[in-house]
């Protein structure tokens, strides 16, 4: 009656990466309803396809949940022009009956205040808003930078076609998000290049990019960023150098941050190539398409024009190079740049190996003002400079750090805070300001890892605060 038996058999969630002998010589056998079944051995490397279409249905969740947020960017941004309307008209009010106060009856005066209560409600409603919307952002960065890691992995072990298109589904996801994320801060924080503040009053949670363009931890000396002062059409443009040890060699620079995430550089420069020009320490940042570190031999501070590939240094009077930061040795000229301009911090024996911070004069490439702190540099776990405030920082846990000290070159005052943020790894060796989208960038154990900076503004609590102060209930 049977004339030929078909076996079949199911491989429930994968596929062999290559040509085996899954049948090993023995004969199937039918079961009493006539089904036929044989025994298949696969082989230990196989595709998870089951788990690379579970990343492809998240893709859409994540994809879908992106879209809703940037509905809401678009909502805020809608709201916030028609709030700034509503305050500029209560505000041309208010001074009319300023200047004629009797023209007005006290009914009509209350109906004024009512309306400012409106409006500071509605302001207080949408900054709660962008706020949750702050959070949500932060978790889909997370989970797509999860899986953009996964996804490497298995790049790098299995076939790369086959991952290939998923990964880039991924990378599209994440410009998304780099586009929502742009827009929110620019509704957030929309005086980027302003220091019309009173310094940070928070840090967001680490958003976690990627491991490096190296793809190893081992590569934990290094730094990433963006150019503080671009160029014109370098406005995208990210950097990125790390070794396994102090030395500075290497300098990648990157289209934009698609290219940095997808290891795609448009140069990397060899500072040893022709000539020694390596560094040490890795403290560095690219301002203006210069790349600006500590010097080999002499112990010096240098720049390297990446147009025209040639190096200049200068020594740093008194800077020693016997007083590191406090997670890593070498780093004994630490560069800076903010709003106000480019900046080194380092120790003297003369301050005993406490942290001075000087003004460079970009043009003259030469020390201009120098400030003396009393803040022990190798207690300190790294520092940056934001509207000429120099802020340290300290390890509070292996999961926290804390920004503990700040100096002001405006004042020259200087005091102990505690804004503590959270760290991705316990250790960390590059933390710089970019003054550009007001983002602080850390490498963290091999992660390019950053962060979102809220400030507090000027004679504002933490709360809102009212918007007409001479009206009173």
């Amino acid at each position: 009656m049977i004339t030929a038996i078909i076996c079949l058999f199911f491989l429930s969630s994968t596929i062999a990466l290559e040509p085996v002998d899954l049948w090993t010589g023995r004969n199937g056998t039918v079961g009493p309803e006539g089904q036929c079944s044989c025994e298949a051995f696969l082989p230990g490397s196989t595709f998870p396809i089951r788990d690379l279409e579970q990343l492809e249905q998240t893709t859409v969740q994540i994809s879908h949940k992106l879209e809703q947020e940037i509905i809401k960017v678009e909502m805020y941004e809608g709201k916030l022009t028609v709030y700034m309307e509503k305050v500029v008209n209560l505000t041309v009010l208010i001074k009319i009956m300023e200047d004629d106060p009797d023209s007005y009856s006290e009914l009509y005066i209350q109906e004024v205040k009512i309306q400012i209560k409106q409006v500071e409600a509605l302001i207080v409603e949408l900054q709660a808003s962008i706020q949750k919307s702050s959070s949500v952002l932060v978790i889909l960065r997370k989970e797509i930078t999860s899986i953009i890691v996964e996804l490497t992995r298995l790049e790098t072990v299995y076939d790369k076609n086959l991952v290939l298109v998923t990964r880039r589904e991924y990378i599209k996801l994440q410009q998304k998000l780099e586009e929502c994320e742009r827009r929110h801060n620019e509704i957030f924080n929309p005086n980027i290049g302003s220091c019309s503040h009173e310094g940070i009053l928070r840090l967001s949670k680490p958003i976690i990019s990627q491991l490096n363009a190296n793809l190893n931890t081992g590569y934990k000396y290094g730094g990433w960023g963006k150019d503080s002062n671009p160029l014109p059409g370098s406005e995208n443009m990210y950097w990125y150098s790390a070794s396994t040890g102090t030395v500075v060699r290497y300098i990648s620079r990157y289209l934009d941050y698609y290219r940095l995430i997808m290891r795609q550089p448009m140069k990397t420069y060899d500072l040893y190539a022709s000539k020694d020009w390596q560094g040490i320490g890795n403290n560095y940042i690219v301002r203006s398409n210069i790349f600006y570190y500590q010097f080999s031999n002499p112990f010096s501070m240098a720049k390297y024009n990446l147009t025209s590939q040639t190096v200049e240094y200068r020594v740093v009077p008194m800077a020693t190079n016997r007083f590191s930061y406090h997670y890593s040795a070498s780093q004994n000229l630490d560069f800076a740049a903010d709003e106000k301009g480019l900046w080194v911090m380092y120790a003297t024996e003369e301050s005993k190996g406490k942290l001075v911070l000087a003004k460079i004069d970009e043009a003259a490439f030469a020390l201009k003002e120098v400030w003396q702190t009393s803040v022990f540099k190798p207690a300190v776990g790294n520092a940056f400079i934001v509207c000429g405030v120099l802020y340290a920082t300290r390890s509070v846990d292996i999961h926290t750090e804390e920004i503990f000290y700040t100096y002001d070159t405006n004042t020259r005052k200087e005091s102990y805070v505690s804004i503590p943020f959270e760290k991705f790894q316990e250790n960390y060796v590059y933390l710089d300001y970019n003054p550009t989208d007001q983002k602080l960038y850390m490498y963290n154990d091999g992660y390019y890892v950053s962060y979102h900076l809220w400030f507090k503004q000027n004679n504002q609590p933490n709360e809102p605060k009212h918007l007409i102060e001479n009206i009173t209930d």
